[in-house]
């Protein structure tokens, strides 16, 4: 298949019956309704509509969307409306970008712990970046975070890792200033990653000694606690990566910037390069390079991607866009409301109404006019012709 055919859905559907075979008995639930939702995605099993041009009369079918957060085609809707609901949050402030890493050793943990170790990751996260933000000695104020979870690196390895979209300043922690932070500069890094390392090594052996954590295999004797307060010593005298990207220039640019990460999956369509008898081939960054040597391709056997793949899934429920400090949602209107008016600022007009199915329905392709749905049907085995003499104009 070419690249500008093949999706992640074309090799579930031509290896998945076989994968899934393969490891039978070692595939969560979870894993299996993904392939099966990317599978079904935008075909005749899922039902769909019939749509005609109120212009030409060009019928055409539109099968339905899996809406499942894990496949690559039903993002771009989702955040699209979540983008629309944040844009009143945005002030007209330089934001950074900070991205807080674990250890190889703290991810081998968390490949089996992923509800309570990336749950984990969020909390000693932001509350590194809130207790160094309150800190008079750096920036005394209280700011807000957005943060968004992602658990891979570029070649589908599991790597979490928690990136945060920061105002650059806050409110006085009286209430009555906002407190602007440096042009080019937040918070340390080095202090950032030192708390943060403690914060989550001690929420990590509380976890374990709540009988939170689960070890298997040759790892088992780590459900022993002393054994595993022992596994993690060498954890406290590595160096965690805290790193603050260059801001941002303003609200638009965060909008574009978050287009791009808060509702990315492990790899897209796009990545894809060709499925044949060598396995599947994308395109990775190797971000040890510079220059167009960081651009580079990697070609895995089908059972080895969709393996890689299927780690990715996040556990039924888990939330992987966070808000907190002034953007915390229980507070989070009044929070924006206070901060404008320190900055001397109007708020924003009334965002419009999120745009209807109908209004979103792209246009006819052949005279550029407007689709009507004349005809639904549920899902059926194969896909159907549409019916263009039962459609009339008017």
């Amino acid at each position: 298949m070419s690249r500008s055919a093949l999706e992640i859905a074309d090799i579930f559907r031509r290896h998945g019956a076989a994968w899934r075979a393969a490891h039978a008995g070692h595939v969560s639930l979870g894993q299996l309704k993904v392939m099966s939702a990317i599978e079904s995605c935008r075909t005749a099993a899922l039902g769909g509509h019939v749509e005609a041009c109120e212009g030409c009369r060009l019928t055409r079918v539109a099968y339905n969307s899996c809406r499942n957060r894990h496949c690559p085609k039903c993002q771009g809707a989702a955040a699209r409306d979540w983008l629309a609901a944040r844009e009143a949050d945005l002030l007209p402030v330089r934001y950074f970008h900070v991205v807080f890493t674990v250890p190889a050793e703290i991810a081998d943990i968390a490949f089996t712990n992923k509800a309570a170790v990336y749950d984990l990751l969020f909390r000693a996260a932001s509350e590194t970046m809130l207790t160094i933000a309150a800190d008079p000695r750096h920036l005394g104020a209280r700011v807000g975070i957005t943060a968004v979870l992602h658990t891979w690196g570029s070649a589908l390895t599991h790597h979490p890792h928690v990136h945060m979209i920061v105002p650059g300043g806050g409110i006085s922690l009286d209430g009555t200033r906002w407190i602007s932070s440096r042009p080019a500069f937040l918070l340390p890094v080095h202090v950032l990653g030192k708390l943060f390392r403690r914060l989550f090594l001690t929420g990590l052996t509380a976890l374990h000694a709540a009988g939170r954590l689960r070890f298997f295999g040759d790892r088992a004797e780590l459900n022993d606690l002393q054994a595993f307060e022992r596994h993690l010593a060498p954890m406290k005298a590595k160096k965690w990566v805290v790193y603050a990207k260059p801001p941002f220039g303003g609200p638009e640019a965060v909008l574009a910037y978050l287009s791009r990460y808060t509702h990315r999956v492990a790899i897209s369509n796009r990545r894809l390069i060709s499925l044949d008898e060598a396995g599947v081939t994308f395109r990775t960054k190797d971000y040890r390079r510079d220059g167009d040597a960081r651009h580079r391709t990697m070609t895995l056997s089908a059972d080895e991607f969709i393996r890689r793949f299927l780690v990715h899934v996040l556990p039924k429920g888990f939330h992987r866009i966070r808000h907190y400090g002034l953007l915390a949602t229980r507070r989070c209107k009044a929070n924006i409301a206070r901060a404008r008016e320190l900055l001397a600022v109007p708020a924003p007009p009334e965002a419009p109404k999120p745009a209807s199915s109908a209004e979103r329905r792209t246009p006819c392709p052949c005279c550029g006019g407007r689709m009507l749905v004349i005809e639904s049907f549920e899902g059926v085995a194969r896909a159907r012709a549409p019916p263009p003499h039962r459609w009339r104009a008017g």
